[in-house]
């Protein structure tokens, strides 16, 4: 098969990969007929997340059909659509009972495209297949779908769960990418009173408002003056980190009032100073995370309903084969406009069992 793999720190190829087999009862093969790339995709080759080893097919988001099945599969069957989670839970260990899939200690969590071969491929084996496939009816869209592996999940658990977003609550997002508009979508399901957005580029905040945004700010443009503008001087009740740098998780914890929450999505590549000396005194509880997919079921019936735009966060759509151009027009949003990039393949015609 053809498959995206990583080479080493800034260096990646669209190359022959061997066909993925079911190893364990409990893996499942997936045709992906629709991916997606995730920021996270861009700091793995910047050499950010050093467990990633080079030879390693990247990607944890797709929508595909189940080939085949290990023995002790009992919830998708070969010829299922079904939508492939970016966390895969052992649904055994102390996390997992406990909804914190994420945190898997039975060989599962975030491992496709990170610690075993992801779905950046002509075909993907999903270990967990009962838990970390989801299926799908022919009525849901495939670039609608895919947002649900990862971005819709992550933006609702790590931000508005995490941030405690209520009724009434100002809430301040920073960054308006993918993450954060999937954050402003999902937090109108809380129905604060307003949703600022924040970022450099002014496309991004007019897709922010397109979104459900009540305000946007250029991050030149003094944010922090805005937010006080509009909460009497008070700050935001909701401070959310949607880009991971230093300066804009500097930025939220600036932005948010006393007995605030701070919640940070970004994936960091490097450190982020701490002013205790000035947020000891006013009770903000800071969170972070890695996102635990729990809420998937729920967000699917959601999108379903009509609740959750998503359309819109779709701007570029290729071949699977042009995997290479995708990741260059992702990586160069500002010049290209890009926010999710979504490719879809022209499915096989056979497939052959593994054994």
């Amino acid at each position: 098969m053809k498959a995206l793999v990583f080479e080493g720190p800034g260096r990646t190829s669209w190359r022959d990969a061997p066909d993925p087999e079911v190893k364990d009862a409990a893996d499942a093969i997936v045709r992906g007929d629709t991916v997606t790339i995730c920021g996270t995709d861009l700091h793995i080759i910047k050499g950010d997340v050093p467990e990633v080893t080079p030879g390693r097919i990247l990607g944890h988001e797709a929508v595909g059909e189940v080939m085949e099945v290990g023995a002790e599969v009992r919830t998708v069957r070969p010829g299922d659509r079904v939508l492939i989670s970016c966390i895969s839970p052992c649904g055994r260990c102390r996390f997992c009972r406990g909804n914190r899939y994420g945190q898997c200690q039975g060989g599962g969590g975030w491992v496709l495209g990170h610690l075993i071969d992801g779905t950046q491929a002509e075909y993907v084996r999903v270990p967990f297949a009962d838990l970390s496939l989801h299926p799908l009816t022919s009525a849901v869209d495939g670039a609608d779908a895919v947002l649900l592996a990862d971005i819709l999940p992550t933006a609702y658990e790590v931000g508005v769960v995490n941030g405690q977003v209520k009724p009434g609550d100002t809430v301040v997002i920073v960054g308006a990418g993918p993450i954060g508009l999937a954050t402003v979508a999902t937090a109108r399901l809380c129905t604060p009173e307003r949703i600022i957005a924040v970022d450099l580029a002014e496309s991004r905040l007019t897709a922010a408002r397109a979104m459900g945004a009540d305000a946007t700010v250029l991050s030149t443009e003094d944010p922090e003056r805005l937010v006080a503008d509009l909460t009497d001087g008070l700050g935001a009740d909701v401070a959310i980190e949607a880009v991971g740098l230093p300066e804009t998780f500097d930025l939220c914890t600036r932005m948010v009032r006393p007995g605030g929450r701070v919640a940070n999505i970004g994936v960091h590549g490097k450190p982020a100073t701490l002013h205790l000396e000035d947020l000891w005194i006013k009770d903000v509880t800071i969170t972070t995370g890695l996102v635990d997919t729990f809420s998937t079921p729920l967000l699917l019936r959601m999108t379903a309903a009509g609740k959750i735009p998503l359309t819109s966060l779709v701007t570029h759509r290729f071949e699977l084969d042009q995997m290479e151009e995708a990741y260059d027009v992702f990586s160069r949003a500002a010049d290209t406009g890009a926010m999710k990039v979504v490719l879809g393949g022209t499915p096989h015609d056979t497939v052959l069992p593994a054994n």
